[in-house]
């Protein structure tokens, strides 16, 4: 049967909050051991439940009975009958990453092979088995008899509209009669005639009367998954039947869910504060436009209405940023979606590589905007991987150098101004610059009589194909990594600065813009064209004074600016605009890009003004030096430039020069 929008939404749903629980599941594997609480391994079987459990609602038989294997055997950890050891944890991680490709199937409309996880589910029933053989203990699951049996009677009565909801009444009665012996008894006193039946309503409600070992919390947790789509009673029958206990509804009040912004790309999942806050705006910004509106009304422009006309403009204005920066808000994530990747990154390939590491994280609250963070899982992969191969050594090359056997790796985000930066650090071997200039030598990145800077062969290692690795491996040595790390943070207009020191460690920082929708900007005209400068970008403003302008070798200038030499561009020549000639330029806006200062030259210093930020790679095309458009004023198209992709301009046209 097709599945009604509702259906469909709910799925949705599913996935995502699937997603979340697998990477629940899997945070709490990486901390399983000898000595984890009781709450972590509680919490594990119920991610693992809950998940088996919405996997049943929408028909993932492949799942739910994966799901089932690793639940059985979280039970068994839980029981006490298994013990937490590192390999119960990694046979459960396999659980974790098929559960993972299997999901990422069905949402893509693939068919489900439940024969690709039959020998990993045959290794978690035995496990499981093992467990319960090797036990003195009663097993977790109820027994069909036993001393310690409980009676309960249940009344489990769906609400009409349970399927659209895409659960399934008849999943939950196969789960309690699982738990022990059942006698289930269905009342259809509100079942209509049979021409009237609708197959999509739910008439039936049922009373059932369970004997198990399993306690009352157990039998509560079958109906966790419906406890919002029925009305459910659970009692428990004492010896003494005269006094039996009230009966009472079931389960915990359930955990408040925030609500999602849906899209085209996904969804976010925003605070109740952050809605309430952009509604309050909203209304503001509905008196506002009231206020305005009655003074569009015909009768004389006096002074008095033009001064309340000024004051209405002012407000909405006020108004309007109050709202973009409410629902910037909105897009904006924890950067701990990206962070809590790297546990088992580093877990693994730890590991593989024979080293002991520890991976240090914070700042994980920091906020970015989705499409930026969206961006910056790959590059910070490649790091976290160079760290661990490249950088941190093996613990006896460790122990002879002084240093403690096991590596650290830090992952911090923070806010700096209007960008967030984001660093990974190592205490590895650092960046041998011999070895560096050497291989850049080799492959003529470097001329043989050139003696480049420290700066300058740290950032060799962002050449393209560059790398000093011996020896090709499945981690690193094709020199594809720290090339995409720059380009793919440059692409979102930030940028990658590195700092090492030989034998102590390696730190990369990445500098990124908060959101790609809005920037602050500074108007300026080059020639007959409107440009908008990044604010962020902007250092100052000089009146250029020709006494202070030197040449420089292959036609470039440079001004003297207190202490500094800062090479002057000319913008009109090099993205080819054209324009008024050079002895009319008397202003540069000296800008930052890459760690070195660029002097801009100008003709006319503008307003500064917020601009909303249009792709000209997804409308026309990639334009070097040019970060996109904007429209201004009357409709006016700018174009917005790309201080990073101008410093790497005129670098390139350098270099072209002098070859």
């Amino acid at each position: 049967m097709p599945l009604s929008n509702l259906q469909k939404q709910l799925l949705g749903t599913f996935f995502e909050e699937s997603a979340e629980g697998l990477d629940r599941l899997e945070s709490g594997l990486l901390e399983l051991g000898a000595e984890s609480s009781e709450e972590l391994i509680n919490e594990l079987f119920r991610v693992a439940h809950n998940m088996k459990g919405g996997a049943g609602s929408f028909g993932l038989t492949e799942v739910t009975e994966l799901g089932h294997a690793m639940e059985t055997v979280l039970d068994s950890v839980r029981q006490g009958s298994l013990a937490a050891s590192p390999e119960v944890a990694r046979l459960l991680l396999e659980g974790v990453d098929a559960c993972r490709v299997m999901l990422s199937d069905a949402k893509a409309g693939k068919p489900l092979d439940a024969s690709a996880t039959q020998a990993l589910r045959a290794r978690l029933d035995e496990a499981a088995g093992a467990a319960q053989a090797s036990s003195s203990e009663p097993a977790a699951l109820p027994q069909k008899t036993g001393a310690s049996r409980r009676r309960y009677e249940v009344r489990f009565a769906p609400k009409p509209d349970i399927l659209a909801t895409g659960n399934e009444p008849l999943r939950i009665l196969r789960e309690i009669a699982a738990l022990g012996d059942a006698q289930i008894e269905p009342d259809c006193s509100a079942l209509p005639p049979l021409a009237e039946i609708d197959p999509d309503v739910v008439y039936l409600s049922w009373r059932i009367s369970l004997e198990t070992e399993a306690n009352e919390a157990q039998v509560r947790e079958v109906f966790c998954w419906v406890e919002d789509d029925a009305e459910i009673e659970i009692r428990e029958c004492t010896p003494e039947p005269e006094t039996p206990p009230e009966a009472e509804m079931s389960g915990p009040t359930p955990e408040a869910r925030s609500p999602e912004v849906s899209g085209g790309h996904g969804s976010i999942r925003v605070s109740v504060d952050k809605i309430d806050l952009l509604m309050n705006m909203v209304g503001e910004l509905v008196i506002t436009q009231s206020m305005l509106g009655e003074l569009d009304a015909d009768g004389p422009v006096d002074t008095k209405r033009l001064q309340r006309l000024r004051q209405g403009l002012s407000l909405l204005a006020r108004n309007t940023r109050s709202i973009q920066e409410s629902v910037m808000r909105l897009r904006s994530m924890p950067i701990s979606v990206i962070f809590n990747r790297f546990p088992r990154l580093v877990h693994d390939l730890s590991a593989k590589l024979g080293k002991r590491v520890e991976l240090a994280i914070s700042g994980e609250t920091t906020e970015i905007d989705k499409t930026v963070l969206e961006k910056i899982g790959d590059p910070l992969v490649h790091l976290v991987r160079n760290s661990l191969d490249h950088g941190l050594e093996p613990p006896d090359e460790r122990a002879a150098a002084g240093k403690s056997e096991t590596g650290t790796i830090r992952l911090e985000a923070y806010h700096q101004g209007g960008d967030v930066v984001v660093r990974v650090e190592d205490d590895g071997r650092g960046i041998d610059r011999d070895k560096v200039l050497r291989r850049a030598r080799e492959v003529g990145l470097v001329r043989p009589e050139e003696e480049p800077s420290d700066d300058v062969v740290r950032n060799l290692i962002f050449a393209p194909g560059f790398s000093t690795a011996v020896a090709v491996t499945d981690i690193s040595g094709r020199g594809v990594g720290m090339d995409v790390v720059r380009e793919g943070v440059r692409s979102l207009g930030g940028d990658v600065s590195v700092a090492s020191t030989h034998g102590r460690g390696t730190c990369v920082s990445l500098r990124l813009p908060l959101t790609l929708a809005i920037i602050d900007g500074q108007l300026v005209r080059i020639g007959r064209h409107l440009y908008v400068v990044p604010l962020l970008s902007i250092v100052e403003s000089v009146e250029i004074d020709p006494r202070r302008v030197s040449p420089y070798e292959n036609g470039a200038r440079l001004y003297r600016l207190r202490d500094d030499f800062i090479p002057m561009v000319d913008p009109r020549s090099l993205l080819e605009a054209g324009g008024a000639d050079e002895g009319n330029q008397k202003l540069m806006v000296v800008v930052e890009a890459d760690n070195e200062r660029l002097g801009l030259i100008v003709d006319e210093l503008l307003a500064q003004q917020q601009v909303v930020v249009k792709s000209l790679e997804a409308n026309y095309g990639r334009v070097e030096g040019l970060a996109g458009a904007t429209v201004i004023g009357e409709g006016a198209v700018s174009l917005i430039l790309d201080v990073v992709g101008i410093s790497r301009l005129t670098r390139d046209r350098q270099g072209e020069r002098a070859a």
